[in-house]
């Protein structure tokens, strides 16, 4: 193993921007369409089309590019040399502790505010947390926000996270150092930077970037904030949570991995913001890979995919809500019926998380600011701002989205209509006001594909009829705007009888 890695790293060493497309990893096939699954040329069909990922706009190439490196690394940096920015660590020093850190995480974003011309805004979302579980005393929870507001549809929201307090060995020791460089200083860097690109430009919807507090102590902050949007009766579409993600080049793995981030949604079942009843159906009609969380996850793999050679990064979508038996503060927004994902590193190197900064044995120990990839995280921002500025400029998600059970049945008896015995499925949708649709796509796989495969415009209605069997397919309906960007797809409900 150790030599066949080798052997791919001065292989990868030696390649330009984009062979890695073609090294053992790669989702993106030489000549395989984008969802191919062999098992979806049957039944045949001519309607619809293959899918193509939607292709980055000028604006959309321009404002990836401006993602820096170098202010990647010196948020990174930055955070870590604070010491220790763990919940419970002091808050009225300037140079050590949590307080340190949000206050110059605070300044920063307001020095990007300053470039906005009164478009973006930067606040604190806090509050005072009790005694609780890892809350040895009453402590400020501060999660530093910028939010630039939609110009059409400003109810509609896009956040964007990652947490800035670390932690030790013993979640407990809030005195010990705890540089936190990887976990998660580089998700907040992938915030602040994508504050900054964004400052001077006017989404269509609302963008919140969050630099959250408390994860390490139990998701605190974020859930603070996923409760405040909440009561203010903010339309959340989608929470893009980044924690760990500072490095693709975890060895003996092959290097592939530099070109990986993963992508973890959650199925409908965990965390549970449905009912009983509401689980019961989704079992029922097969829908468990097709969670709000999970549409999300496709969009924004599809997105990637389309742009990857501005982005120089491929997506990896894994079905579970996070790493095996782990969480973060994406679930704090899916507790809220908010759609939500996690970005992390393609393997983590656990020697440097959760670690007291110690040499054991020849083994340097500790999540210091060595072990992070600045450009790896830096292409991991351009994966966040690519899909949510396209999310944030896209129509909103289609509501009310149903498949008929009046047509496309077995005969209930001899009375039974012929021209609803058959194979054909129904879709409705509410089309609403959304000034920015210009039509609506129903797209479909195989129920065991992971992405979408094919796709049919249908035009600006609100329902349609297809010769395509509801049995043997996954559904989606989504809209398109008239710059061709698209929304999340929304898989439809059994309609009422």
């Amino acid at each position: 193993m150790f030599a066949k890695a080798a052997a791919l790293s001065a292989l990868l060493s030696l390649a330009s921007a984009q062979t890695w497309r073609g090294l053992p990893g790669s989702l993106y096939g030489p000549s395989e369409p984008w969802g191919y699954a062999p098992e979806a040329s049957w039944p045949p069909t001519d309607l619809g089309k293959e899918l193509q990922p939607q292709r980055p706009d000028h604006l959309t190439s321009k404002i990836v590019a401006q993602i820096d490196q170098d202010r990647i690394g010196d948020i990174i940096t930055k955070l870590a040399d604070f010491g220790t920015r763990h919940t419970l660590s002091t808050q009225n020093s300037t140079t050590r502790g949590i307080g340190a850190a949000r206050d110059w995480i605070y300044k920063e974003m307001q020095g990007y505010a300053k470039d906005s011309n009164g478009s973006m805004d930067v606040y604190f979302n806090s509050y005072i947390q009790p005694v609780a579980s890892r809350i040895s005393f009453p402590v400020n929870i501060t999660n530093v926000v910028a939010q630039i507001n939609g110009t059409t549809d400003p109810n509609r929201v896009y956040v964007v996270t990652g947490h800035y307090d670390s932690r030790r060995l013993d979640v407990m020791d809030y005195e010990g150092d705890a540089p936190g460089a990887d976990d998660d200083a580089s998700g907040v860097a992938v915030v602040m930077e994508m504050a900054r690109v964004c400052a001077k430009l006017k989404p269509r919807a609302t963008m919140i970037f969050a630099a959250v507090a408390a994860e390490e102590q139990g998701l605190y902050g974020s859930d603070n904030l996923a409760k405040t949007l909440k009561q203010a009766g903010y339309n959340v579409e989608g929470n893009w949570n980044n924690d760990i993600v500072g490095t693709g080049s975890f060895q003996p793995f092959s290097p592939i991995n530099d070109y990986t981030i993963r992508l973890f949604g959650a199925s409908i079942l965990y965390p549970n913001a449905s009912t009983a009843a509401e689980d019961r159906q989704i079992g029922i009609i097969g829908g468990e890979n097709d969670s709000p969380a999970r549409n999300l996850g496709r969009f924004i793999a599809e997105v990637a995919a389309g742009a990857s050679k501005d982005l120089d990064m491929q997506v990896a979508l894994i079905y579970r809500p996070d790493r095996y038996l782990r969480g973060g503060d994406h679930q704090s927004f899916l507790s809220q019926g908010f759609p939500a994902v996690r970005f992390t590193e393609a393997v983590e190197d656990y020697t440097h998380q959760h670690q007291n900064t110690r040499v054991d044995n020849g083994t340097q120990y500790g999540d210091l600011v060595e072990f992070v990839d600045f450009d790896y995280t830096s292409r991991v921002a351009k994966v966040n701002l690519a899909t949510m500025w396209s999310a944030a400029n896209a129509p909103a998600m289609p509501n009310n989205v149903t498949i008929s059970q009046r047509i496309g049945i077995p005969a209930a008896d001899e009375d039974t209509p012929l021209e609803i015995v058959n194979n054909l499925s129904a879709f409705n949708w509410t089309t609403g006001n959304d000034p920015l649709v210009a039509s609506y796509e129903l797209v479909w796989r195989v129920a065991g594909a992971l992405q979408w495969s094919h796709a049919l415009d249908v035009g600006n209605v609100g329902g349609v009829t297809v010769d395509l069997p509801k049995d043997s397919l996954q559904f989606g309906i989504r809209a398109v705007g008239k710059d061709g960007k698209k929304s999340p797809a929304v898989f439809p409900l059994p309609a009422a009888r």
